[in-house]
């Protein structure tokens, strides 16, 4: 199986901000769950370059809008996934030459189909959003998103014939009822297409920062048709002398915000079959990561710099956070506190103690020495569930629930310590081998757990199958009972999530 995914391209006119940490984790957590099953995948995310807004921050600081953007990207963007310890293969910017270029053949291919014709743009443009808007969009006269009134522009531009591929859009939803997740956001994309497609500007005039229009010069590409193409384009340069198109397009899955939903459900799909290649197998949008009740954004000031909170609390932390806390798909509130309270209660509470009382008690039990003992089918049904149970938590793109999940079988795992009180088994001799036994359980449900978790903790997993002296074999295979191999060497291991105060956490 191949799997391909996507993250939006970030715009770059500020530095970047939990939100675009929150797709970016997901879609790592994504990419390595997918690589446990032994899919060949490819992860792509990257940086937007060519906006309007771009070019007048570059502006008023003095700066040709190349110079800024190769400084933010190298300082911050790139800085992003290597925080968050996401594996990304390939980093695109649409100021690449190869982006550039096959921005130009997907046009002239659309041009050459018919559906490129030229008329005037008159009306409303949010810089903010990089979109036209109509009356009804705005809210008070002002824009939503940014709470600021869009500027009036009249321009001749080219347009993309959006209205023909209303029929062809409402029969790829009707046969796909998959196409969209989660499924309120497919009902809000077909019901925007059954309204009526109104057919808009693919170009912007008389702006020099852009992808030159291959037919008229004078003409920029509109910065979201653009930055769409990068999920394709990618694939064409993204390894020297070799064209990934066919290998991985027809299993592309794009991650995106819900705010970005219009341009990537109906716009999309309708420009690639002008273009004449295959629409995304699926789209999964997911909701706003909020901080008091407000969509964190740099234009609304309300900020958490995730790399602050990497340099406090490790990435693992803030993954687990980001994706424990709100519902993946819905929009929720986060909060320092929670990430704190979660960090102490879960990470060190519930998964760090398990670990350093496993392993402890196996080095002053039992000279750290386990084996396998009889199956012991109270412990074997829940680990071998749990494999299946996140197979279909992920089909569905559910990553908070398939941490629940991972975590009752951690809950599970700390009763049956409880339950069988290894240390009194430890005084009375005629009980070594019930002790044996359920240390090397304790052990073995420590490991499949590991394994379970190490999409959403990369550096934490494989830190507890060392301490366990188990090889880091991440396959999802692994995530079973009885699985733990015979080993000596065991001693007790070094706090996993080491204390960390509250008030220089939120500083």
């Amino acid at each position: 199986m191949r799997f391909y995914l996507t993250t939006p391209i970030y715009y770059v006119n500020a530095t970047p901000h939990i939100g675009h940490a929150y797709t970016t984790i997901a879609a790592d957590v994504l990419v390595r769950h997918h690589q446990q099953r032994g899919d060949e995948t490819f992860f792509l995310t990257g940086t937007d370059e060519h906006a309007s807004k771009v070019y007048r921050v570059a502006e008023e600081q003095g700066l040709d809008a190349k110079t800024y953007v190769d400084r933010i990207v190298a300082e911050h963007w790139r800085e992003l996934p290597r925080r968050v310890n996401a594996q990304y293969d390939f980093f695109i910017r649409t100021t690449d030459e190869g982006h550039k270029r096959f921005v130009q053949e997907f046009l002239q291919r659309i041009y050459d189909s018919g559906d490129i014709y030229q008329d005037i743009y008159a009306g409303l443009y949010c810089v903010g959003c990089e979109e036209f808007k109509s009356e009804s969009d705005l809210v008070d006269g002002l824009c939503p998103e940014h709470g600021i009134a869009p500027e009036y522009i009249e321009e001749k531009n080219y347009f993309f014939r959006l209205s023909a591929y209303q029929d062809r859009l409402l029969a790829l939803y009707d046969e796909r009822p998959d196409f969209v997740l989660p499924r309120f956001r497919y009902n809000e994309a077909r019901s925007f297409i059954e309204g009526g497609l109104t057919d808009f500007s693919v170009t912007r005039a008389g702006q020099p920062w852009g992808v030159p229009i291959p037919w008229d010069e004078e003409q920029v590409t509109y910065v979201w048709v653009d930055a769409l193409i990068n999920y394709l384009s990618a694939l064409t340069y993204a390894r020297e002398g070799e064209d990934l198109r066919e290998q991985f397009w027809p299993h592309v899955h794009h991650l995106l915000g819900k705010d970005i939903l219009r341009f990537h459900c109906v716009y999309w799909p309708a420009l690639l079959l002008s273009a004449g290649y295959e629409v995304p197998q699926q789209l999964f949008v997911h909701g706003y990561l909020l901080l008091d009740d407000r969509k964190i954004s740099k234009s609304l000031g309300n900020v958490i710099d995730p790399l602050d909170l990497v340099d406090v609390y490790g990435s693992d932390a803030v993954r687990f956070w980001a994706l424990r806390s709100v519902s993946f798909g819905q929009d929720g509130s986060a909060s320092v506190d929670a990430l704190h309270e979660r960090y102490e209660r879960e990470l060190a509470n519930d998964l760090g103690n398990l670990v350093s009382r496993t392993t402890a008690m196996i080095a002053r039990y039992l000279g750290g020495r386990i084996a396998p003992g009889p199956r012991n089918e109270e412990l074997a049904a829940p680990l071998d569930a749990l494999r299946d149970k996140l197979v279909t938590r992920f089909d569905v793109y559910d990553l908070t629930g398939a941490l629940e999940d991972v975590w009752e079988v951690i809950r599970l795992l700390n009763r049956h310590v409880e339950a069988t009180a290894p240390w009194q088994l430890a005084k009375d001799e005629s009980k070594a081998d019930e002790l044996a036994a359920v240390l090397y359980d304790l052990a073995d449900g420590v490991r499949a757990v590991a394994v379970a978790l190490s999409p959403y903790l990369p550096e934490t997993a494989p830190r507890i199958l060392g301490c366990l002296r188990q090889p880091v074999d991440l396959a999802l295979e692994q995530v079973a009972y009885g699985k733990t191999d015979e080993t000596d060497g065991i001693e007790p291991a070094q706090p996993l999530f080491p204390r960390v105060d509250l008030p220089t956490a939120a500083a």
